[in-house]
């Protein structure tokens, strides 16, 4: 994309009332004013809110929006030129239970309170396989310990990937954290899950669902 198109949707992103892309020093200091209060000063109702971590173009935030009018979505990047798609798409159909916000997952917990999310979705992401590289994969034990600040207990955390090295790290780090894996497959469109996700792919799921790659999926549950 050139840098042009970059410019033109992050001033775009700005005249959308579901982007947020607040500075961070705004974040890390707590200043973030929709902490807590997504639901009341936001979404105002008082349904679950979901979370896509690495949400990319937001497809599958807009697509669960549009399956789950009484769920809230929504989905975290930090390249907002990406979401902008999603975040126009969202505006031009009318989906107002879906918002996105720029920012680093590794700030979540500036951004929600303790309790406040239901579930979270992780489709997708960086493997990130180097040995030097495993404390920046999105189920390494810090972002796992993040993850359960903000869940409520019992909430839900799903993952899709198409990297088996991923997903068995993936595994294994939940059961070491005390998360209980309460749904797995290794082939998610040949398994009785299936149907659990209503045919929304993101854009890369389509890519390697379509190179015959099989997709790895988990379902597991904060224990705190």
């Amino acid at each position: 994309m050139g840098s042009k198109n970059k410019l033109k949707r992050f001033k775009e992103n700005d005249t959308f009332s579901n982007v947020f892309q607040p500075a961070r020093e705004e974040v890390v200091t707590d200043q973030f004013s929709l902490k807590g209060k997504w639901n009341q000063d936001y979404f105002k109702n008082n349904n679950p809110i979901v979370l896509e971590l690495g949400c990319g173009k937001g497809e599958y935030s807009v697509g669960l929006a549009e399956k789950f009018p009484d769920k809230n979505f929504i989905g975290i990047d930090l390249k907002g030129a990406r979401f902008w798609r999603g975040a126009k798409t969202a505006v031009e159909t009318g989906l107002t239970n879906v918002a996105f916000i720029r920012t680093q997952i590794e700030l979540i917990n500036h951004i929600f309170s303790e309790n406040e999310v239901d579930e979270i979705w992780i489709t997708f992401p960086d493997p990130r396989l180097r040995d030097r590289d495993e404390k920046r994969r999105l189920t390494f034990h810090t972002f796992l310990n993040r993850y359960k600040r903000i869940l409520k207990p019992g909430g839900v955390l799903h993952l899709k990937t198409d990297s088996l090295p991923f997903f068995e790290f993936s595994e294994g780090s939940l059961a070491e954290n005390n998360w209980e894996i309460i749904a797995k497959t290794n082939d998610l469109y040949t398994s009785e899950w299936m149907d659990d996700h209503y045919g929304i792919k993101t854009r890369f799921e389509e890519m390697f669902y379509e190179k015959g790659f099989n997709i790895n999926y988990l379902r597991a549950t904060n224990t705190k």
